[in-house]
């Protein structure tokens, strides 16, 4: 073997074992934290079985509180991801699972539309900053050809939320009249404290940035810090970095139209599967446990989605692929007249609208960097939660209540990840468009500096 074969073969079995190590060391702890934001958002789905009569609401006005999160949610993405870049992602994580974590228990205390509406509105604003924030978070520590699938891993706790939440949340509402309280007032107590206990831990666990983990050798943290400046450095030759950058880039309103297609179908299937289940007579264990099996075959094929993804180093197609296979499946629950056909038509839903993510997420670091990616991903996510969070919800409580059934709403959430998987296909030709002018700007710089 030559010298620069060994050389190679080290560099290689150095990069396994940091990219190991720093797995282990991430994911599993921001998989549960995910877990806790997605649940303290969604969990209202299963409350409003029972809340909606006990505080007077109407389908279309429980839509509107479940929409009105997202106002919220819009209003403090930017700031929150600016403030998380600038003070640190390990206190600011810390400080807003705190801050939700009350907010969620504190929805026990809603007791008519407004003050539902005040809770949701303001749970939103401090959820606000977590998941751009770990998208974020993760371009610091993973390289971007092992990105999509720690993506991946990070975001089946979506779907594992919805799985391993919903027999709980179904049995916490059996609690009704304990203490005095009703059932779905313990859903949000029960479920809103281990939120604030973790964002404690979270403030001792977390590490900013690969150059302050002790617990990598010092070889390993060298090799990362080098490796993740490099990235920086290349993208910065090639890519925006400003703000202003950011939001004027075509290509960020493109994914972010495309992201408002995957979260109507992700908010959808969160906040009114079990509504839409609860049809078929289950009771409410039954009714958590029939709701986990959609979500139990997401998580399998997420993870296999985006391996498959790093593996061809292709985002794209699996983007559209997705959204198509979600569009149909959204189609398919609309016409299910058994539990058995509404259960596989959501599980193929599932699989489209949570394996489209990972991809998704991957793709805005591979042309923004510095504040550009922290300005560039909050405005995905808010612009395609204005869409998909805020108008979704709020549509298919208004359809529910002029036809008396869910079958309109899930034909809109369909027609939007159709949209979805066409602007996905359309973001190649979007994307090397902007390539082409980027390097055809730079030509010109780069020979009057050859010149001088």
């Amino acid at each position: 073997m030559t010298v620069a074969a060994v050389r190679s073969h080290d560099a290689a079995a150095l990069e396994t074992s940091v990219i190991r190590k720093v797995s282990r060391r991430i994911t599993p702890f921001i998989i549960v934290l995910y877990f806790l934001s997605f649940l303290n958002r969604v969990n209202v789905g299963f409350a409003g079985l029972t809340m909606n009569h006990d505080i007077g609401l109407t389908q279309a006005m429980f839509g509107v509180g479940a929409g009105i999160f997202f106002v919220g949610y819009i209003a403090a993405g930017m700031p929150s991801n600016l403030a998380l870049q600038r003070v640190g992602a390990r206190r600011w994580i810390a400080l807003l699972m705190v801050v939700w974590g009350l907010l969620s228990a504190a929805t026990a205390l809603a007791s008519g539309p407004y003050s539902f509406y005040t809770l949701r509105f303001v749970l939103g604003l401090a959820e606000a900053g977590f998941f751009p924030g770990i998208i974020l978070y993760l371009s610091y520590w993973f390289p971007a050809r092992h990105r999509a699938f720690v993506t991946a891993m990070f975001m089946t706790a979506a779907p594992l939320s919805n799985m391993i939440g919903s027999p709980i949340s179904g049995a916490l509402l059996g609690l009704d009249g304990v203490a005095h309280l009703h059932g779905w007032q313990w859903l949000f107590l029960v479920e809103g404290a281990p939120t604030v206990l973790l964002g404690i831990v979270a403030l001792f666990y977390l590490t900013d940035r690969p150059e302050g983990a002790h617990w990598l050798t010092a070889t390993e943290r060298k090799w990362l810090a080098d490796e993740m400046q490099r990235e920086r450095d290349a993208k910065a030759a090639q890519s925006k970095s400003s703000i202003w950058g950011a939001v004027k880039d075509p290509r960020v309103l493109l994914l972010a139209l495309v992201y408002a297609g995957t979260s109507t179908g992700l908010y959808a299937i969160g906040i009114w599967a079990p509504m839409i289940i609860h049809r078929f007579g289950f009771s409410y264990l039954e009714l958590g446990l029939v709701n986990a099996i959609p979500n139990l075959f997401a998580v399998v094929t997420m993870v296999l989605w985006a391996r498959n993804s790093d593996r061809t180093n292709e985002r794209r197609l699996h983007v559209a692929i997705a959204c198509l296979a979600a569009g149909i499946g959204m189609l398919m629950a609309g016409h299910a007249s058994s539990a058995v056909v509404l259960v596989a038509a959501l599980a193929i839903a599932n699989f489209g609208i949570n394996a489209a993510k990972p991809p998704l997420w991957s793709m805005p670091t591979q042309f923004l960097s510095g504040s550009a990616a922290a300005a560039g991903i909050a405005l995905i996510n808010a612009m395609g939660s204005l869409i998909g969070g805020t108008i979704g919800p709020m549509v298919i409580g208004r359809l529910r209540d002029l036809s008396g059934d869910y079958s309109l709403g899930l034909y809109f959430v369909s027609a939007t990840l159709l949209v979805s998987a066409l602007l996905s296909y359309v973001f190649g030709r979007s994307a090397r468009r902007a390539a082409y002018a980027t390097a055809s700007t730079a030509a010109p710089a780069a020979a009057v500096r050859e010149e001088r």
